[in-house]
């Protein structure tokens, strides 16, 4: 049975029940569950959540006694979600030495082959992009076996020891390696850098059906942003000085800056958010990676700081710098066709002062399908295995889970805990979409239960802001696909789930 946010299934009974503690929007608001509902404020440490307090020999009992389903005094719960959040709730983190401000602007991990002189070889490789406009290839995983010129970085570990860890403290991560030939320097800050791959982490052997990597580039007055394509349909040869130079491909410019981007593989095209300098129609356009032509599909007055594509690449999540979240359909061309206008009202901006009492913005927007945070948005993440649920972050800290069926029921799941104010903030989603994670603008680091919306674990390792975060693949499940374990089964045995963080201090790898 599917899971559903705020929800746990019991078998014996066949039926979903809500878990304890109201979720924002339901009709419970007023029960005694009320009293239970956590303070908005964590507790200083890591093992302040009530459930994460269980010891693993309890949840066993637990498990012997009542099978999967355990009875705590705070209601039931599931033996596998328990012990997967309990490790959650009990990370160990390294920072890489000699990393400064190379990850701080956007980051992810890719599967490509590689041209070495033994021959062909195949690797892991983290892409990183730094706000200073610097873009890296590192080798994760094999500690730059094949190479023989370039530098390696070593990790040290920062993060806590809990009692029941100390004996994993001892399983320190590989070294990274970048060969002379993976970084490149581009002419303004990296804005985003986005995999053909990443919208299908549940296909077996999807890393190798990875072609292209979607790159972006802020932009300045001087130089405009940029929309990049890095080809590794063949293999790099990261031996060459020249060699990401060699695969990068510009497919057009703007005199304007590029907030976001988002990338459908199977189109080829790309959808990207944008700010002119010296214009005011601002909006968000689709631009086709092979002519380089740009549609407008979005016209607004408010910036597009966020976006994310439907599994289908056909209809396009928009989050605008006044709170709003529209939901656009970019296979129905101009977006100058189709007026709206949304009152400011629905803000929840006071406009006594101002002669303007509408928001205005065209294209092929369904109104029946549109949100209202508090502040600017600033990340918007798609799930995967619940192709109606999105989680969206605001510049006043706030994020929530909304539901597509249900836009005007409002949030459905909120996550407490964030500190925010004004940056643009990364979510990630590990692959089993059991967790959310996000930095701070206190250099704290946050990881939530998706389904619950519990707090598992907030520490600060880091003296900068945590800008960006990217989950490790699970490389056993795309190397190896085996047809009589589901894709569920293959993530929750793996042991080495890892989270990659960037931020100017440099990057950070958490086990």
């Amino acid at each position: 049975m599917k899971e559903l946010a705020g929800f746990y299934y019991d078998a014996e009974k066949n039926r979903y029940f809500p878990l304890k503690g109201p979720i924002p929007g339901s009709s419970s608001s007023s029960s005694k569950n009320n009293a239970q509902k956590p303070s908005s404020k964590p507790t200083q440490g890591i093992n302040f959540c009530g459930r994460t307090r269980v010891r693993t020999s309890k949840l066993l009992q637990g498990r012997e006694l009542n099978g999967n389903i355990i009875d705590f005094n705070k209601g039931k719960c599931n033996f596998m979600e328990e012990v997967l959040k309990k490790q959650a709730s009990q990370p160990m983190v390294w920072k890489y030495q000699g990393t400064e401000k190379m990850a701080d602007g956007a980051l992810d991990q890719m599967h490509i082959h590689l041209q070495t002189p033994e021959g062909q070889t195949e690797v892991d490789v983290l892409v990183t992009g730094g706000t200073d406009g610097s873009l890296s290839l590192f080798e994760v995983g094999k500690s730059g076996q094949q190479f023989h010129n370039g530098l390696q970085f070593i990790p040290d570990r920062v993060g806590p020891v809990i009692e029941e860890t100390k004996a994993e403290c001892s399983k320190t991560p590989e070294r990274i390696w970048r060969p002379i030939g993976a970084s490149l320097h581009m002419r303004s800050n990296i804005s985003c850098i986005n995999l053909s791959g990443k919208h299908s982490p549940y296909a077996v052997g999807d890393g190798f059906s990875i072609q292209h990597g979607l790159i972006t580039t802020l932009g300045s007055e001087t130089f405009g942003g940029s929309v990049c394509i890095l080809n590794i349909l063949e293999p790099l040869d990261l031996y060459s000085s020249t060699s990401i130079r060699q695969g990068m491909h510009v497919v057009t410019s703007f005199n304007c800056t590029i907030w976001t981007a988002d990338y459908n593989r199977n189109a080829s095209q790309a959808v990207i958010g944008m700010y002119f300098f010296f214009r005011t129609d601002l909006g968000a356009a689709l631009v086709n990676l092979e002519t380089g032509t740009a549609t407008w599909v979005l016209r607004s007055k408010s910036d597009v700081l966020a976006q994310q594509l439907d599994q289908s690449g056909n209809v396009v999540l928009c989050g605008l710098r006044n709170g709003a979240i529209v939901t656009v359909d970019v296979r129905e061309g101009s977006a100058r066709e189709i007026r709206h206008r949304i009152p400011y009202s629905l803000l929840g901006r006071s406009r006594q002062n101002s002669s303007k009492q509408w928001f205005k913005l065209s294209g092929y927007i369904d109104p029946s399908c549109t949100w209202y945070m508090p502040s600017s948005i600033c990340c918007l993440v798609s799930l995967q295995s619940y192709d109606q649920y999105f989680l969206s972050s605001s510049m006043d800290g706030s994020i929530r889970l909304y539901d597509h069926r249900m836009s005007k029921r409002g949030a459905i799941q909120s996550y407490e805990g964030h500190v925010n104010s004004h940056t643009r903030l990364q979510l990630e989603v590990d692959q089993s979409e059991r967790f959310l994670m996000a930095g701070g603008e206190d250099c704290k680091f946050r990881l939530w239960s998706i389904k619950s919306g519990e707090l598992l674990f907030e520490e600060k390792f880091s003296d900068a802001v945590l800008s960006t975060v990217c989950w490790q693949r699970p490389e056993r499940c795309m190397r190896i696909p085996d047809e009589n374990k589901s894709h569920e089964d293959c993530l929750s045995g793996l042991n080495n789930w890892g989270t990659w963080c960037g931020s100017q201090e440099g990057l950070f790898y958490m086990h």
